[in-house]
């Protein structure tokens, strides 16, 4: 299959340009850079929109969202890249088992999220809308861009603008699927700059946002 890899240096002080670089002259893969740090959401949205932008066949190709620090599995790549293939326009990610390290308020905003976005387009399949472990079709992606015109597509911070990706970009598929993936119980959650209580707020608040109904 052909592939493009986009790496966003999000005005990190570590060495991520340093690691990233001389990957980018072996393999298909583009190093963005940000002079100063625009957040979650802000970084999110530059990769979609720089995805959207490359694409040839926006019908064809997909775009897949994953973190670049193992938090996400490579190996876990197929399963959301088969379901593309097969037809569906968005599909997400959804470990078997219980999450372990998770603050207790988030799992409880797991198990609270039909009723905290209720009157929202939330998809049946997607059982954690926190995650940002999906692929989409471009085309779905870009109809929603598209209709946000100048305005950003992603307005909150941290695991919200998970969320309010989906409720953007679902109303545009035909089909949403979910892709089980196996159980990572060794996995160490990655401290995040956002407290569970803000997310819980946040959440509260995309509620009462206009959404597109499709």
């Amino acid at each position: 299959r052909e592939y493009h890899v986009l790496v966003l240096d999000d005005g990190s002080t570590d060495d991520t340009a340093e690691v990233v670089e001389p990957y980018t002259r072996v393999l298909p893969c583009t190093l963005l850079r940000e002079k100063h740090a625009r957040g979650y959401a802000g970084a999110t949205e530059r990769l979609l929109r720089e995805a959207v932008r490359r694409s040839e066949q926006p019908r064809r190709d997909m775009v897949v969202m994953m973190q670049a620090d193992f938090t996400d599995s490579p190996e876990d790549l197929p399963s959301l890249v088969k379901r593309i293939e097969g037809g569906a326009d968005l599909v997400a990610g959804l470990h078997a088992g219980p999450a372990g390290g998770e603050p207790l308020l988030v799992r409880w905003a797991r198990k609270a999220m039909p009723w905290m976005l209720r009157g929202t387009v939330l998809p049946a399949p997607v059982a954690n809308p926190l995650s940002g472990f999906r692929a989409y079709r471009v085309s779905t992606v870009s109809r929603a861009l598209a209709e946000r015109g100048e305005s950003p597509l992603l307005t909150f911070q941290g695991q919200t603008a998970n969320a309010e990706l989906l409720l953007a970009v679902a109303p545009h598929a035909r089909r949403v699927d979910a892709a089980e993936l196996p159980p990572r119980p060794t996995l160490r959650q990655r401290p995040t700059r956002s407290t569970s209580w803000e997310t819980l707020k946040d959440l509260w608040s995309l509620r009462r946002l206009p959404h597109p109904t499709g």
